[in-house]
């Protein structure tokens, strides 16, 4: 597995970085106004903290102007930025193209099985479904991604899942469960993951343990 920081704050990154064991990053048009630099900035930050690849969601407003912004961003940091398609027909040809010039392409807003085997015949080396969202909107995140993981293993396909928009540890382990490769998670949320009461309830008795000890 690879954990990514899903977020566009420098801070967020260098705090990430400085575990030791968070790979790279994954933005959107969301995290990028809260970090409040454009775009282009922000990504190249994170480029220069983080060790792995810093994912650039598209957002431009026609095929034409996504594959401007691609370029622009991909020339930003060589080898570094990975791109973030949202699902569309349009999309997966973009992808397709990118993927085939030898860039790493992931399909993004992804809710149906059906829609991860159109990005494996695109050659998408992700999908990145929104885990949280779908439970709110269709009820069941984790089992949606089951049945895209499913999916990319029928078609013996390279695609990998990073599971985003994952709210919680207990969602983070459900969806891991469920078959994804990777997650990317909010700083919050890793940062939780480390910690439950009947560790710190240990430590503090190894504490005492070592303080009567002498």
């Amino acid at each position: 597995m690879t954990l990514y920081l899903d977020s566009a704050l420098a801070e967020d990154a260098r705090r990430a970085a400085a575990l030791g064991f968070v790979r790279g990053a994954t933005t959107n048009p969301h995290l990028i106004a809260a970090a409040g630099v454009p775009a282009t900035e922000a990504v190249a930050a994170l480029c220069d903290i983080l060790p792995g690849t810093v994912f650039h969601q598209l957002a431009g407003a026609d095929p034409a102007a996504r594959a401007v912004e691609a370029l622009a961003m991909l020339a930003l940091r060589p080898g570094r930025v990975g791109l973030k398609i949202p699902c569309t027909l349009d999309g997966l040809a973009l992808a397709a193209e990118l993927s085939a010039e030898g860039h790493v392409v992931g399909i993004t807003a992804v809710f149906d099985a059906a829609q991860v085997a159109l990005a494996c015949e695109a050659g998408a080396h992700y999908v990145l479904p929104y885990v949280n969202r779908s439970t709110r909107l269709m009820g069941d995140g984790p089992g949606m991604v089951r049945r895209m993981r499913a999916v990319a293993d029928a078609l013996d396909a390279p695609l990998q899942i990073i599971a985003a928009s994952v709210k919680t540890p207990h969602e983070a382990v459900a969806t891991l469960l469920a078959g994804a490769h990777h997650l990317t998670l909010p700083l919050a949320v890793i940062e939780a993951m480390a910690r439950h009461p009947l560790s710190a309830a240990a430590i503090e008795d190894f504490r005492s343990a070592a303080t009567a000890a002498g």
